[in-house]
């Protein structure tokens, strides 16, 4: 069976679907002890960029990433997946359980509906994000779904981020990622 071949940094299999945007080689570096909303990514091999007029009409991705998390009970963590400073979907606050150096895990989903410029193009973005918390080891979470158009733009560079920022400076809060692979599944 012929193997799989590289096209435009995207790797296209004998059937035709593309697969390995992306893949995060490092952890990222801890957000901890402050209110500033910072990546939640490190570096890694792939692109995260999509280039100007790139998209088409039903092209859809999947992102995921894992990590550590710690969380001073009933403090509030907010996780924004955005391109180009433009918010695809916000979690809003996220009002935490007591966790200390627990797993967590962000599943995000897009496709793209229409393209154009602002106003025209519009992505439609949703997932879940959830943890393990200290009592009793249950997980907890929110899902998130979201459509823009508004500000989003194909007809130019987009870039995808992904952030965290906690509402409390606080040592006892900590999230960092370990993983994070894009792919694009349609």
């Amino acid at each position: 069976m012929p193997t799989e071949i590289e096209i435009n940094s995207y790797y296209v299999n004998p059937l035709g679907y593309i697969r390995g945007l992306y893949t995060q080689t490092a952890n990222s570096t801890p957000i901890t002890n402050t209110t500033v909303e910072t990546t939640l990514l490190d570096g890694g091999v792939g692109s995260l960029l999509v280039p100007a007029n790139g998209f088409k009409v039903g092209d859809s991705f999947h992102a995921i990433a894992t990590g550590h998390i710690s969380a001073a009970n009933n403090n509030n963590l907010r996780i924004r997946i955005k391109t180009n400073s433009v918010s695809l979907v916000d979690t809003g606050n996220i009002t935490m359980a007591g966790a200390t150096n627990k797993d967590w895990k962000l599943e995000i989903y897009f496709t793209v509906r229409t393209i154009g410029a602002s106003g025209v193009a519009s992505i439609v973005t949703g997932g879940t994000f959830m943890y393990t918390k200290d009592a009793s080891t249950a997980f907890e979470g929110v899902t998130f779904s979201n459509q823009v158009s508004s500000g989003f733009d194909t007809t130019i560079n987009n870039t995808l981020e992904v952030t965290a920022q906690w509402d409390t400076a606080s040592v006892s809060n900590n999230i960092y990622s370990e993983i994070f692979t894009l792919t694009k599944t349609y």
